[in-house]
Order: structure tokens, then C-alpha cells, then sequence
């Protein structure tokens, strides 16, 4: 964090300054394990065994906070008795569907429930994660005393049960009392008077199994009573300023803006079928209806009625995974004919870069838009291939364009960061020569498309017509208003066109329109609120009054958490919102994320259907239950609790499971992405893990034509520590090459004590580090880390893979023209990936092989 958030990372130092315990998690030792109070050295791609182990400590030694889980978890609910733990099925979950490569949740299920629609009846094999939608059905049988062997709490204490601080050490490589150290500290640091916070970023995501260990995070924090309060918390360290924004108002495939649901095109129909399907009937998603209808007359305006189903038929359906790596083999394939690139490098930021070319090199046309011509921009003319003699520009049909676009500096805007606040950037300077920003381009774009399809009497031309794409210009380049889009995001009234006041206010009868639910609020009382720049010294310490956090400007979700069941501060020292019996309502330092006026006292009937299914004491009101899943009976696909899965190519057999990887992976059986052994491939003996470096930002596109930042970062490096160096004759300062099975790259040498070797059971293995923000272009250029990874996924949102690889290493450099293409055979030894029952996973016609929802026709 000190050395890719430094300026956030200040205050963490305020924290210690306080008295703040640091323990930093890590491969390397860094800026950041130089001031923190304890440093362990990990094994990439092992935190879930970290994670389990922290969790078996807690459930053991009795330091969960009794009270907290009780009352605001799933801990006390009793699960189906047809479930079957991975410790029973050697890494599987019942009800494996050996056809569909999926698994049947079925068993997952509740005993008993009060329903089964809490999110809808929407298919679970979605690459939806569960926090983002509620599908689950509510508990109906529990057990206070948490001694049921069939509650979630028995269940979970079984399954970290083999976690313990020796497997820890075998497979993560912390040795146990290193261990025990961090797991104590962090216990002493929770409770009623004292929270913790986890911090993370892509070291935790970039894996075939990221979002299970940010899950394994939950469960710690949720045991910990760590959720919710002043202090506590998880958050997520974003890779640049408005990456919430991204997800938020999403440039995913499978979302719409504020996290509802892309239709399906198998069973979302019509808008009937789509409500039925994704809109719950418990929990705060039961509003949903409202967010969908007011959204589609943000976007259709007057053509939207109920009549036609406010415009649903007009959106695009889902048939299958549509997500960055499936869609390179696509346009590999001649399948996807065109692509806009918008702020991204994907020939240097994106898994193997040889793939991502390729792609490119197949499609029709391309638009990359960016600060300068970038690796992307000139994949036809710079690249290993043509430097093998593989390729000629000449030879290469895709027509590119390229439009240079605005800095962040040179146009209007909001930001919302990882604590989802909204904060309002002013233009500094106007943008130099054709350079436009991207909401100058995409309305313009939008007008010309409209003006192109004017008076089609095609019925599929209606849905770009009836767009709404009458934002007010300003200046001689007629930039559309940022702030007239920002209002339109906030929500308005039909009638009169006035902002509403949040999404309480929002109508499912086509009153109201709203570009994006959760955002709702932000153009309250037509005031641009994350404008707001209220200084500290005028403000308490939670600073409601510098720009605006969404939902409705909470600080902290779920913070009803904060409070005990009666509604009281868990501690003075911790008091936050708390119930105002002589008021009636919610109160407190921060907008209550909770219904004002309901006591802790109310508890819904039994046939209570939507917000009232919300009990006094049930803090988490996007669940359907109201209450924090340390087990999930719906929405994860790969298990209801996390488990160890090693790497999709490691250095050793996975020492809990038979099942070595994660069995509901997304691979691509491409002949262009060969793999290693999965395990003890002596061709690629050494750990490889990726990373950012304070002076580069990500793919390089905005530091690499910086003449200060590339000077201080001059040139593409390997990071070895001395006994490898040793070993293989590397010198500090001469070239290695490091090798895979897909390519091969040269750096300069760093011998380094920051990277150290790993004990992992019996053996102990050496560690390769590679920053990965260079390339071709700019003014300092060199390999990119990115040509030695693998394309494969992580199932619920078909994340890449790019921090736990395996490598070779030599001294010297690579000689391009005589260097093999290829490395040996394409999978070897795949099987041993897998449990027997897993090995014929259904492969799709682009070869990917996924779960069979995962498929549909990919295009």
C-alpha cells in the first residue's frame, strides 16, 4: 500500500502514530513491511489457506465476538442435511454436476426456509457475486446456542478444521508462530472496543480464485465483529481514482448501473419475466422494480411506458460469458469484428500478451482511445512477432483509429474511490488539439449514430432512436455538460424535470427516471454535492460535508452493526449510529444505513414480504435475510465457504485437497496458451508473482511519456533474492531471460534481500518478481511481464490470473529470432488438475471450458 497508495498509506501512519497495529501480508518486503509491527513473506496465490487458518483460530480459541455473530450472521441457521463439505469430497462441495461442470446449490440450501426468492429466481451460474445481489432464500430453522451440527457455525468450524497453524506454514510458507503472532493481534485488536481493517488489491483478486479469498476476509471480519463499525471494514485498494466508479455505473459486461442485473436471453423474456426473475420479494432488493423502470426512463424517456414494457425488449440480452478473455478468443476466432479500447493497454496489462495481439491482429477495426499512441495503438507494427519475422504489418488487415483523448486535468467530472465517495474534479486547462474527453466523444459519437438511422422504420433501430441524447453543450467544442449527465444519474421527476432527493423517492409507475439508483442523492436540492469542499477543521471527524459517498452519503455501510440488538453503541468508544428511543428513529454520527424509524425491537410477520421482512436487528438489508453469510448457500461458484485451491500452474501438489485447482475455472484450451504441469514442472521451477512500482501507473499509458517518473524508473527488471542469483550465475544489474510456457522476456537484473525464499513442507523455493508497466512505446521501454501469463478466469467475474505463475530463469538476453515459439507440449499431465470426476468439463466451440451457462454461443 506505502508504495502503490502512498498518499492514502498516510494515514495508516496517522493510525500508528495512534497506536495502530500494522501486519503486512506480502510475497516481497516492501516500503510498507518496513513500518509495519509484523511482515510474514507468502506464497502467491495461498491466502485462502492464510485466511482459513486465521479463521480456525478464531473459531477455537473462543476470540469471535459472541453477541455480533449470534445476532447479526447466518451462523445459528441450520443448513439442508443433504450438504456434503469439501472435507468430505476431497475439495468438492455436493452436488457436482459432472456434465455442466457446475454445481447444483440445491444442497446448499437452507433447512426449512421462509422462501426461496430473497434475490429473484435468477440462475446462480451467473459470475454474479452474491454481496452484489441477495439470491438466497431466508433460514427458517436455527439454533442460538450454536451447538447444531448442521448450523453454519459447526459447518464452518469443520471445514477450517485441517487449517491449522502447521498447514499453514506447508502451504503458505508463515512459519506457525509467525502465525500465531498475527493471529493474536488481530483477535486483541477487535472486539467492542477496538475494530481492524483489511486492506487489498489485486494481489487478492488476480487469482483463479479471487473472489473466494476476499469472501475468507469477510468471514474473518464478520467473526471478528469487524463489519459495519467505526474502523473495521475491508477495502478494497483500487488500481486508479474512479475504478468503484467503474463497477458502480459498470463497464462490465453482466451489470447494470447500481448492480442490477443484465437480462438473460434464456429466461428474461420480457420485463415481467425479468422482475419475476431478478426482483426479490425479501430484503431491500424487493425495491428493485422502482431502479429498473426509473433507469429505462432515464434512457428512453417518453417512449418507455407500461404499455411496452417501459422499453425492456429494446435491451441486449446475455447468452453466455461475454468478458474480456472470452471475447479475445473470440476476436481471434473472426467472431467479434470490432473494439473500442478506452483508457486501458490490454497488449501490456492484459494476461498473455501474444493472445491479446493476436486478437487484435483478426478484428476488422479498432478504436483506442488514449493520452498517447500506446502498445494497443501499434500492436500492426511493434511486437515480438514481427521482431521474429511471424508477422507483417503489411499483412494485417484491422483498420485502426486513433483518437487522443482528455487527462483527468482537462475536463470536468466526478471520481468515486474505494470508500464510494463521489468527489468533483474542476478542469484545470483545456485539453491540447483534438484531444476530447470521453464524454465529448460517446455523445457525439451517439448524436451522429442517431442522425446515421434517422427515419428507419427498422424495428431493431428503435432502440438507438428512442435514446434520450438531449444533454445541453458548452464551449466552441460543445463538451456535453457534466453536470446535466450527473443530475440525470441522480434521478428526477418526470413532471418537472426537479431532482429527487434519493432513491426512496423512486417510483416503479414511470414518474421518476434515474441513471443509477445507488447514486441516487448526489444532485439533491440541484447541488452538484460531491462539489462539496467543507474543510475538516469545520467538520467532525466523519466529514459528511467533502463530497458525497453513496448510497445517501453513509460513510459506512451496514453501520446499524455499530449498535447492539437494542440499538445501543457496542462501546462509547465506538458509538457511531444508535436507535433514539425518545425520537423514534435512528441516529448518529453518520446517515444510518437502516430503515430511520424501525426499532430494534420489530420482528416481521411470518408473511411479511419485501422491506418489512427486515427485522430490528438485522443490520445487512441488501441480504435477504438481514443478516452477514458466513456460509452462502447461493451465488459463489465454487462452494459456500472458501477453500484452498492452488494456483492453475504451481510448484507443489495441493496439501488439503485431492482437487488441486479450482474445478469451476474458466481455461482456454487454446494452442496459443500452452500451460505447465500443474504442479513440480522442473522446465519452471520458480515462484512468479507481478506488481506495481510507485513511479509507473498499471500498463504504463500515463507514465511511461513522463520524462521525471521515467527517469526514476528507467528500465523493465527482474527482482531475485541472493541464493538464486547464486544459483543461476545472475549478477546484479546484467540481463536475465525469464521463461514460460508462453513467452519468454528479458530484465535487468536486481539481486534483492526483499525477496526471499519460501519453505513450502519439506522443500524451499526461490522467488521471481517482475513489475509489469513496460512495453514498446514511451519513453523508456522494455518487456512486459504480461507476455508470460496464462489466459484463464476466475469463475464469478472472469478475472485474470496474474499473480501466481511459475518460471524459468538464465542469465542473459533473449535472442528473438532464434527463440522457440513455443515451449513443449500444450497441457501436461492436465488430469492431475482435477478430481476424476472433474476431468471432462464441457468445452465450448471458441474452447473455453466453463460451466455450460458460462457458454451460450460467446459471441
Amino acid at each position: 500500500m506505502a508504495e502503490n497508495h502512498p498518499v492514502g498509506f498516510q494515514w495508516v501512519m496517522k493510525a500508528k502514530e495512534r497506536g495502530a497495529k500494522i501486519i503486512h501480508v506480502d510475497p516481497r518486503f516492501t516500503r510498507t513491511s518496513a513500518v509495519a509491527d509484523i511482515h510474514a513473506a507468502i506464497r502467491p496465490g495461498t491466502d485462502i489457506a492464510f485466511l482459513g487458518g486465521l479463521i480456525r483460530y478464531i473459531l477455537e480459541n473462543n476470540r469471535y465476538f459472541h453477541d455480533y455473530v449470534v445476532t447479526y450472521t447466518n451462523a445459528a441457521v441450520i443448513v439442508n442435511d443433504g450438504y456434503r463439505d469439501a472435507e468430505d469430497l476431497d475439495g468438492l462441495f455436493s452436488g457436482w454436476d459432472s456434465e455442466k461442470a457446475e454445481y447444483d446449490f440445491d444442497s446448499w440450501m437452507y433447512a426449512d426456509p421462509i422462501d426461496d426468492s430473497g434475490g429473484g429466481k435468477r440462475e446462480g451460474h451467473t459470475g454474479q457475486a452474491h454481496s452484489e445481489r441477495a439470491a438466497m432464500s431466508r433460514g427458517g430453522r436455527s439454533d442460538p446456542t450454536l451447538q447444531d451440527p448442521l448450523c453454519v457455525f459447526q459447518i464452518l468450524k469443520r471445514h477450517y478444521q485441517r487449517y491449522t497453524p502447521e498447514m499453514v506454514h506447508e502451504v503458505c510458507g508463515i512459519p506457525p508462530e509467525k502465525f500465531h503472532l498475527i493471529a493474536e493481534t488481530l483477535c486483541a485488536n477487535s472486539g467492542r472496543e477496538k475494530t481492524s481493517a483489511f486492506c487489498y488489491a489485486v494481489g487478492w483478486t488476480h487469482h483463479l480464485t479471487g473472489a473466494q479469498m476476499i469472501r475468507a476476509a469477510s468471514i474473518v471480519q464478520t467473526l471478528l465483529g469487524n463489519i459495519g463499525r467505526p474502523g473495521g471494514g475491508i477495502l478494497a485498494l483500487r488500481g486508479h481514482a474512479s475504478i468503484q466508479g467503474s463497477t458502480d455505473i459498470p463497464t462490465l459486461f453482466n451489470l447494470f448501473p447500481g448492480y442490477m442485473a443484465m437480462p438473460r436471453a434464456k429466461q428474461d423474456k420480457d420485463f415481467e419475466a425479468y422482475c419475476e426473475n431478478e426482483i426479490g420479494v425479501s430484503g431491500w432488493w424487493a425495491e428493485g422494480k422502482k431502479y429498473i423502470v426509473s433507469l429505462l426512463k432515464a434512457w428512453y424517456g417518453d417512449a418507455a411506458t407500461e404499455k411496452n414494457g417501459w422499453c425492456f425488449d429494446y435491451l441486449p440480452r446475455l447468452t453466455g460469458d461475454h468478458s474480456h478473455m472470452t471475447s479475445v478468443v473470440n476476436m481471434i476466432d473472426r467472431t467479434v469484428k470490432g473494439y473500442f479500447v478506452v483508457g486501458e493497454n490490454p497488449t501490456v496489462g492484459s494476461p498473455h500478451a501474444a493472445m491479446q495481439r493476436e486478437g487484435l491482429r483478426n478484428l476488422e477495426w479498432l478504436v483506442v482511445r488514449d493520452l498517447a499512441m500506446i502498445e494497443t495503438a501499434e500492436f500492426w507494427k511493434v511486437s515480438p512477432e514481427h521482431d521474429r519475422g511471424e508477422v507483417q504489418a503489411a499483412g494485417i488487415g484491422t483498420e485502426v483509429f486513433f483518437f487522443p483523448a482528455a487527462a483527468h486535468t482537462e475536463k470536468p467530472g466526478s471520481f468515486t474511490n474505494t470508500q464510494r465517495l463521489l468527489q468533483w474534479r474542476h478542469k484545470a486547462i483545456e485539453p491540447p488539439g483534438d484531444a476530447r474527453s470521453d464524454l465529448h466523444f460517446f455523445f457525439h459519437l451517439g448524436k451522429r449514430l442517431k442522425k446515421l438511422y434517422e427515419g428507419s422504420t427498422d424495428p431493431k433501430d428503435r432502440a438507438l432512436l428512442d435514446l434520450t441524447w438531449d444533454y445541453p453543450t458548452e464551449g466552441k467544442d460543445n463538451e456535453p455538460s457534466g453536470e446535466a449527465i450527473l443530475k440525470e444519474i441522480n434521478g428526477f421527476t418526470v413532471a418537472d424535470g426537479k431532482a429527487v432527493k434519493g432513491f426512496t423517492d423512486l417510483k416503479d409507475d414511470g414518474s421518476t427516471a434515474c441513471g443509477c439508483w445507488i447514486y441516487s442523492g448526489v444532485y439533491a436540492q440541484e447541488k452538484n454535492q460531491a462539489a462539496r469542499r467543507k474543510p475538516a477543521s469545520e467538520q467532525d471527524w466523519v466529514a459528511a460535508e467533502w463530497g458525497w459517498a453513496w448510497p445517501s452519503n453513509r460513510r459506512i455501510l451496514y453501520n446499524r452493526a455499530s449498535a447492539d440488538p437494542e440499538g445501543k453503541p457496542w462501546s462509547e468508544r465506538k458509538k457511531y449510529v444508535w436507535w433514539d428511543e425518545d425520537k423514534q428513529k435512528w441516529t448518529g454520527l453518520d446517515v444510518p444505513d437502516f430503515i430511520e424509524t424501525r426499532p430494534p425491537s420489530y420482528r416481521p410477520a411470518p408473511d411479511a414480504k419485501g422491506k418489512d421482512t427486515i427485522s430490528g436487528t438485522d443490520p445487512f438489508i441488501m441480504q435477504a435475510d438481514g443478516k452477514a453469510w458466513l456460509f452462502s448457500p447461493r451465488g459463489l461458484q465454487e462452494g459456500p465457504l472458501p477453500s484452498h485451491y492452488e494456483a492453475l500452474e504451481s510448484v507443489v501438489k495441493n496439501a488439503l485437497y485431492g482437487q488441486q485447482c479450482n474445478p469451476v475455472r474458466m481455461d482456454y484450451d487454446r494452442p496459443q496458451n500452452p500451460m505447465h504441469r500443474p504442479y513440480n514442472d522442473s522446465r519452471f521451477p520458480y515462484l512468479l508473482t507481478t506488481y506495481r512500482l510507485t513511479e509507473h501507473h498499471t500498463a504504463g499509458g500515463m507514465s511511461r511519456w513522463l520524462s521525471w517518473l521515467s527517469e526514476l524508473q528507467p528500465e523493465m527488471f527482474c527482482e531475485v533474492g541472493p541464493d538464486l542469483a547464486r544459483e543461476k550465475g545472475l549478477k546484479n544489474g546484467d540481463w536475465a531471460t525469464i521463461v514460460t510456457a508462453r513467452a519468454a522476456i528479458e530484465a535487468r537484473v536486481l539481486v534483492t534481500g526483499r525477496i526471499v525464499p519460501l519453505r513450502i513442507g519439506k522443500r524451499v523455493f526461490q522467488q521471481i518478481g517482475l513489475p509489469y508497466h513496460w512495453g514498446s512505446s514511451g519513453l523508456v521501454r522494455g518487456d512486459s511481464a504480461n507476455e508470460l501469463s496464462a489466459l484463464a478466469a476466475d469463475p464469478n467475474v472472469s478475472i485474470m490470473n496474474s499473480k501466481a505463475h511459475t518460471a524459468g530463469i538464465e542469465p542473459g538476453r533473449v535472442a528473438w529470432r532464434l527463440h522457440p515459439k513455443r515451449h513443449g507440449n500444450r497441457v501436461p499431465d492436465g488430469d492431475l488438475r482435477d478430481l476424476p470426476i472433474v476431468r471432462n468439463r464441457p468445452e465450448g466451440k471458441h474452447r473455453v471450458i466453463a460451466s455450460r451457462d458460462k457458454q451460450g454461443d460467446q459471441t
